[in-house]
């Protein structure tokens, strides 16, 4: 009678892996990292608070850089504010008015002050100073801007359009027709509106 190896439909135990832990006691110690672990686990500590470092740093000059950028347009909008205000009221220039009559002859500049033809029994209407004459009727005045001429000659060159009034306007014996800058017209020396006698 041959006897069978095979004591059963059993298969053979498996031999333990090798550095397999299959339980662990409560008494056992951890163990204790390496010199190369706990240099790696320094640097890793190091290089997250660098980080850290460099994000905030990075806030910090985003946050400068969002004051400086306000602060400029804010003082750009100021400057632009304040050279609109000079640009406005600072004067164009200088005109000197001369008192022409009808025919475009220089005459006296007080028969183109408000305050002379009034006081003569004339009046102011449409550009013009109309001062009486002997024997009936009227004369007619009016201020050329920019000519030039001596009383009792006709006026050469200006215009009697009457100028921007941001212009300074005086008459050659020193009367202030127009005061320029922010268009105000200015008083007369003898107390005559700014415009009297333009066009």
């Amino acid at each position: 009678m041959t006897q069978d190896n095979n004591t059963g439909d059993q298969p053979p135990p498996e031999p333990p892996k090798r550095g397999s832990m299959r339980f662990q006691d409560s008494n056992t110690q951890p163990k204790q990292p390496s010199l190369a672990e706990q240099r790696a686990r320094r640097q890793a500590l190091a290089d997250e608070e660098r980080d850290e470092e460099l994000a905030r740093q990075a806030d910090a000059k985003a946050a400068t850089r969002r004051k400086i950028l306000i602060g400029s347009g804010v003082t750009v909008g100021l400057v632009g504010l304040v050279a609109t205000f000079y640009t406005v009221a600072k004067p164009e220039g200088d005109v000197t008015a001369v008192c022409t009559d009808s025919n475009g002859v220089v005459q006296n500049d007080d028969y183109c002050d408000d305050s002379y033809v009034s006081s003569h029994g004339g009046y102011h209407s449409g550009g013009f100073l109309f001062l009486p004459i002997p024997g009936g009727g009227y004369n007619s005045y009016r201020y050329n801007y920019g000519g030039t001429g001596v009383i009792g000659q006709r006026v050469s060159g200006g215009s009697y359009d009457a100028p921007s009034a941001r212009t300074n306007v005086n008459t050659k014996s020193g009367k202030s027709v127009q005061r320029g800058g922010f268009g105000i017209s200015g008083k007369s020396g003898t107390g005559g509106s700014g415009k009297s006698g333009g066009s």
